[in-house]
């Protein structure tokens, strides 16, 4: 079984929360994890020019989304990378993965939730079906999703530093990802 997380980390913040969630997914069983940090030179001319990686997560059962909350959406970056996605939602091919997503901001609430529902949007368009949090912060919750969002994580990190807390949750809803691609195999 594979997973794919692709991301795009400019402070390491992305990367820390995305290395977290790959720790959760591996606590799950064998799964094999296509890991891949977008990267400035792989946008020619304001697109993204990978088609070796969309075609590696072509080949996932999973695929969970990550960029920073940039002006209350996306990095430009990430949306390159959407935006070149655009051929495989023609003939939904990524319909009937699993997908998940996880973002930060350096305000309290500097409009995450935005990016999140961008993904969710995302997601819906390629067919794919969309795994959030099952853990209420603060009611019988289980020691993350402190900030209380259930679309997917979301990190406060206002110095660059990432909080105890949006690490495990990023573990956690990697170790959600795991369980409902098993789940869907069965």
């Amino acid at each position: 079984m594979k997973i794919g997380v692709i991301y795009f980390s400019k402070t390491d913040v992305t990367e820390q929360l995305a290395q977290a969630l790959i720790k959760g997914i591996h606590s799950r069983g064998d799964f094999t994890v296509v890991q891949h940090q977008i990267d400035g030179a792989e946008i020619i001319e304001g697109r993204f020019e990978n088609l070796g990686i969309i075609d590696e997560l072509s080949a996932c059962d999973a695929i969970v989304f990550g960029t920073p909350t940039y002006m209350g959406g996306v990095s430009a970056q990430f949306k390159t990378f959407a935006d070149a996605t655009s051929e495989l939602w023609c003939e939904q091919e990524w319909a009937g993965k699993i997908a998940a997503g996880f973002t930060c901001g350096s305000a309290m609430n500097g409009d995450q939730t935005g990016t999140l529902q961008y993904l969710v949007t995302l997601a819906n368009q390629q067919g794919m079906l969309w795994v959030g949090l099952d853990s209420a912060q603060g009611y019988k919750d289980h020691g993350i999703n402190r900030l209380g969002c259930q679309l997917g994580v979301v990190a406060h990190s206002p110095d660059g530093g990432v909080h105890a807390t949006d690490l495990a949750t990023a573990a956690y809803l990697g170790k959600r990802v795991s369980e409902q691609v098993i789940r869907l195999r069965s």
